[in-house]
């Protein structure tokens, strides 16, 4: 977890759960943020499919902005 930023969030993982799992427990969501989880925490990828319990995972602050569609209006 090198370079990381005070605004990181340090989370532990329960045991067996996934990346996208602790994701969606901790923001709500998954999509873009377990990419960029993901990218800020390279060794959890080597360490297989799921995290033991107590594995500590960055969620960085890029990953809990949230993210907005583009609205697409149907009717006028």
């Amino acid at each position: 977890m090198d370079g990381a930023s005070v605004d990181d969030l340090p989370v532990e993982a329960l045991n067996g759960e996934t990346v996208d799992q602790l994701v969606w427990r901790v923001l709500g969501r998954a999509s873009p943020a377990v990419e960029r989880v993901l990218a800020a925490n390279p060794q959890i990828a080597d360490a297989g499919q799921f995290l033991t319990l107590g594995q500590r995972v960055v969620i960085p602050a890029a990953a809990r902005r949230p993210t907005t569609a583009p609205m697409t209006q149907l009717w006028t």
